[in-house]
């Protein structure tokens, strides 16, 4: 399903009903047809994997499917750039390095990844393609989609978001629950007991 997923979007980017382009970008065909076990196509992903969830796994999974031979490389952002871009994460940097580096699918993690990807990042680990959900990402500059760049090289590779879970509705659910003193219990136990809801 995955790479059929992936197969009909470099393929058949029109919609066969309308004749219309599907994507305002075009994806390239793999190296080798993404078929050589002896050249993995290279596909880089990044985020902040903030309390790493099964979305995120799902995610890059659907990466690591996407041909039949894929080396993974996922760029995970620093806290300090997180704070400086979009908010502090809860886990630390070194946290979330480790929860991606354990996560199956992952074959190599770039730690403190760039915000936006440039050209020397592409050239430096040899990257076929960048995998992100299509929704376009505003960039802290106005950029309307930090993709855009990827995109216009036909490097960018459509994955499909999970619905119904992310670390901002995970986070959501932390403090309706703390509010609610489900956690006061657990904060006392551990010797935190001042951050007990008042």
């Amino acid at each position: 399903m995955i790479r059929s997923f992936v197969h009909k979007a470099i393929y058949e980017p029109l919609d066969p009903t309308s004749g219309q382009a599907k994507r305002d970008y075009k994806i390239n065909q793999p190296p080798d047809g993404g078929k050589n076990p002896a050249r993995p196509v290279r596909i880089y992903a990044d985020g902040v994997y903030d309390l790493f969830h099964y979305a995120h796994a799902l995610q890059l999974r659907q990466a690591k499917l996407s041909f039949p031979s894929v080396h993974l490389i996922v760029g995970v952002v620093s806290s300090r750039l997180c704070a400086q871009h979009k908010n502090k994460p809860v886990m630390s940097s070194a946290e979330r390095y480790a929860a991606v580096r354990n996560c199956r699918w992952v074959d190599e993690v770039v730690e403190d990844a760039p915000w936006v990807i440039n050209q020397e990042l592409l050239d430096l680990y040899r990257i076929d393609y960048v995998a992100h959900d299509e929704v376009p990402y505003g960039g802290t500059d106005g950029a309307e989609d930090i993709y855009k760049f990827v995109k216009d090289q036909g490097r960018f590779l459509p994955t499909n978001r999970t619905p119904g879970v992310s670390t901002s509705e995970l986070l959501a659910r932390i403090v309706e629950q703390y509010r609610e003193h489900a956690y006061d219990g657990k904060l006392v136990k551990i010797g935190h007991a001042e951050l007990a809801f008042k």
